[in-house]
């Protein structure tokens, strides 16, 4: 039990951590402001922010890093007060999701864009140890059933007694 406390508590401070980093892209985003990149030669965060990739029906992705990481955020606050087996099975949902689109964009970054962003693989890290956390609060265990006992029938004796 203390263990799936501190894991929805990982939960929470992960995803406060990539809120920070999707309100700083989301409000690069909206403000047209250069990012701040120069980290061991990973210069490319404003080559991917301004690729048609950027965005997604006219919202930029960070927006939607917002909403994930904020219903993470919310979902992890209410499971520590109610611990919730529905909470937690919904926390693991959403963090598959975020690893699945985050594989997703890293991908468009390696292949298609050829330049990566660092804030893009912080959050595709954050949404990986989110993954992590969440399989260990709820574990997915596989219940083997019984095979159903044969019973004999009471009048049928086998071997028939002579």
């Amino acid at each position: 039990m203390p263990m799936k406390r501190f894991a929805v508590g990982g939960i929470l401070a992960l995803a406060f951590l990539g809120l920070a980093d999707s309100l700083y892209l989301a409000e690069s985003a909206e403000t047209g402001t250069p990012l701040i990149c120069d980290v061991q030669n990973l210069t490319g965060c404003n080559i991917v922010a301004a690729s048609q990739y950027s965005r997604v029906f006219g919202i930029p992705l960070a927006e939607y890093g917002v909403f994930f990481y904020g219903v993470l955020f919310v979902l992890a606050a209410i499971e520590l007060a109610l611990y919730n087996r529905f909470l937690r099975r919904t926390l693991q949902a959403v963090a598959v999701l975020g690893v699945l689109f985050s594989l997703y964009f890293s991908a468009l970054q390696l292949f298609v864009i050829n330049a990566f962003c660092i804030y893009c693989i912080a959050s595709a890290i954050i949404a990986l140890l989110v993954l992590i956390c969440a399989s260990a609060i709820e574990p997915i265990r596989v219940r083997k059933e019984a095979p159903p006992s044969v019973q004999p029938h009471p009048y049928l004796r086998m071997p028939p007694e002579a």
